[in-house]
């Protein structure tokens, strides 16, 4: 079996209609039997014509594979939605709203709220496992999203930024979290509630890494402001956040022009799972469609 994601013309032979969507709802949520609440016999189930339900071959019990899901009392069609998440896990840069609502023919508002809940889902997907651990490299960096810079020389300053802490295991998952700010009492503790101690931590000259060395690891530092991209002398580097960083913004600044942090943590959901199903592309959409299921 191939682990390349799937080609548009593979998605739509699979989800060809509306009936094709809801039948696989209907199988990943009940299977291809389960027992009737109406009858308490293993049954199987039959699609009610002009109605989102199906109909135990017994007594007629109807169940609703959409009930309970973001799909239910939608009036977008699930084949839409199967087609804007077929987009998100296939995309390497994001999808925008307006380009959403373009091509479905959909209002901006509903194009928008689709693509946040898909990031949502993305993001409880992904979920979260400790990095690190004995004989393992974590990188660890912060960087700033969205705002401006305002100022000139001395007093140039960042206005309405959000500052994100980023750490990957070297070869893999990537981590990220919104914190407050770039301190010492920040940056530690959220770096210890992470990354599980005895392996060894990367990082560039920023100050406030500097006590990760007397709480459980091995910290190795990369000098930035010198120019260097590598120690030479302990091969410390942080170009691999750094490379998620770069595809992070090119999303943010190429794809949706703005994010705003109330919502960023959706987008970064949406990033890390991306970065972290990148060694099976295959099942990246199989997943979330599960997910919108349960």
């Amino acid at each position: 079996m191939s682990n390349k994601a799937p080609t548009l013309r593979q998605f739509q032979d699979r989800f060809p209609t509306e009936e094709a969507c809801l039948d696989h709802l209907m199988r990943t949520r009940y299977g291809a039997r389960h027992d009737c609440q109406g009858c308490d016999r293993e049954a199987t189930y039959y699609r009610v014509k002009a109605r989102r339900s199906y109909a135990c071959e017994h007594c007629g019990y109807q169940v609703y594979p959409t009930a309970g899901t973001p799909f239910d009392r939608t009036r977008t069609s699930l084949r839409d939605w199967f087609f804007v998440m077929f987009q998100f896990c296939t995309s390497r840069n994001g999808v925008a709203a307006k380009e959403v609502e373009r091509q479905l023919g959909v209002t901006y508002k509903t194009a928008w709220r689709m693509c946040h809940m898909i990031r949502e889902y993305m993001g409880a997907v992904d979920g979260f496992s400790p990095l690190g651990g004995p004989d393992t490299v974590v990188e660890v960096d912060e960087t700033y999203v969205g705002g401006r810079n305002v100022g000139k020389g001395n007093k140039r300053h960042m206005d309405n930024k959000t500052v994100v802490l980023g750490m990957v295991e070297r070869g893999g998952d990537v981590y990220t979290q919104i914190v407050p700010d770039v301190r010492k009492g920040t940056l530690i503790p959220a770096v210890e509630a992470a990354v599980v101690k005895g392996g060894a931590i990367h990082t560039d000259h920023l100050h406030s890494y500097h006590g990760l060395r007397y709480v459980g690891y091995a910290h190795a530092r990369v000098n930035h402001t010198a120019g260097q991209y590598v120690d030479m002398k302990t091969g410390a580097h942080v170009q691999s956040i750094e490379s998620f960083w770069g595809q992070l913004k090119r999303g943010i600044n190429g794809t949706h022009i703005h994010v705003s942090g109330k919502h960023l943590s959706k987008y970064l959901g949406e990033f890390e799972y991306r970065h972290n199903m990148r060694h099976a592309p295959h099942l990246m959409l199989e997943r979330l469609l599960i997910s919108f299921g349960r």
